[in-house]
C-alpha cells in the first residue's frame, strides 16, 4: 500500500511512519532527507539539485518527481511506502498522481492529521531534546521524569531547535495553510482522504489510522 500522510509540522507524521513501517513494512520517504542523499552521494541529479541550492534557488518540482520516481522503484519499496512532506503543492500533487499512473502504480490513501494549530504552537515551542542521547521531551505533555535529568542517559546537557520557537512555529504553519491546505480538496473528491484526529493520544491516532486503512481495505485490523 502506498501512503500520503498530510499535516502541518509537527502534527505527528513522523512518529505515525515509524510505527507504520514496522508493523507493516513500508518504507518512509522524505523528499528532504532524499535530496540530501542523493547531494552526498554525488549522483547527476544530486549534482543538479546542489547547483540550485547553492545558488538559492528552489529545487524544482521535476527534479524531485525524478527523485521520487527513482527511489520508489528500488526494492525496499515493494511492500509500499509512506510519502511523508510531499507533495506540498496542488501542481505536486498533480504530477505525482501522473508520474504513479505512467508506471501502473497509485496512492491508496492519504492521511491527513487534523489538528488545533494554537494548541500545536505551544506543543512544538516545548519540545527540547537530551544534547547527549536524543531522547524528545515536552514541557507541558512529557518532562523528564527529574527535573533537568535525562530519563534514558542521566544526562544533563538539553537542546532546543532553533525554528522551534514559537513565533518561528506559527509562521511555518500559515505558510502550511497557504500550500498544503488546498491539495486536501483534490484527494477529497478522488475519496482517497481520511481526516485523522491529531490531537488523540499517540496510541490513539494510530488506532484511528488503523481504521481508515481497514475501512479500504488496505490491512486487516487485529
Amino acid at each position: 500500500m502506498n501512503i500520503i500522510f498530510l499535516g502541518p509540522p509537527g502534527a505527528g507524521k513522523g512518529t505515525q511512519s515509524k510505527l507504520l513501517e514496522e508493523r507493516y513494512g513500508l518504507i518512509q520517504i522524505s523528499t528532504g532527507d532524499m535530496l540530501r542523499a542523493e547531494v552526498s552521494k554525488g549522483s547527476e541529479t544530486g549534482k543538479q539539485a546542489k547547483a540550485l541550492m547553492d545558488a538559492g534557488k528552489l529545487v524544482p518540482d521535476e527534479l524531485i518527481i525524478a527523485m521520487l520516481k527513482s527511489r520508489i522503484a528500488q526494492a525496499d519499496c515493494q511492500n509500499g511506502f509512506i510519502l511523508d512532506g510531499f507533495p506540498r503543492t496542488l501542481a505536486q500533487a498533480e504530477e505525482l498522481d501522473s508520474m504513479l499512473s505512467s508506471d501502473g502504480k497509485k496512492i491508496d490513501t492519504v492521511l491527513f492529521l487534523d489538528v488545533d494549530e494554537e494548541i500545536l504552537a505551544d506543543r512544538i515551542s516545548g519540545r527540547f531534546t537530551c544534547g547527549n542521547c536524543g531522547k524528545t521531551y515536552n514541557e507541558v505533555s512529557n518532562p523528564p521524569k527529574v527535573e533537568g535529568t535525562c530519563d534514558s542517559c542521566g544526562s544533563h546537557e538539553f537542546k532546543r531547535r532553533a525554528d522551534d520557537k514559537r513565533e518561528t512555529v506559527v509562521e511555518r504553519l500559515k505558510e502550511y495553510r497557504k500550500l498544503t491546505a488546498p491539495i486536501l480538496p483534490f484527494y477529497e473528491k478522488t475519496g482517497r482522504l481520511h481526516k485523522i484526529n491529531g490531537m488523540l493520544s499517540a496510541s490513539e491516532v494510530t488506532g484511528e489510522i488503523e481504521d481508515a486503512l481497514a475501512s479500504e481495505g488496505l490491512i486487516t485490523k487485529k
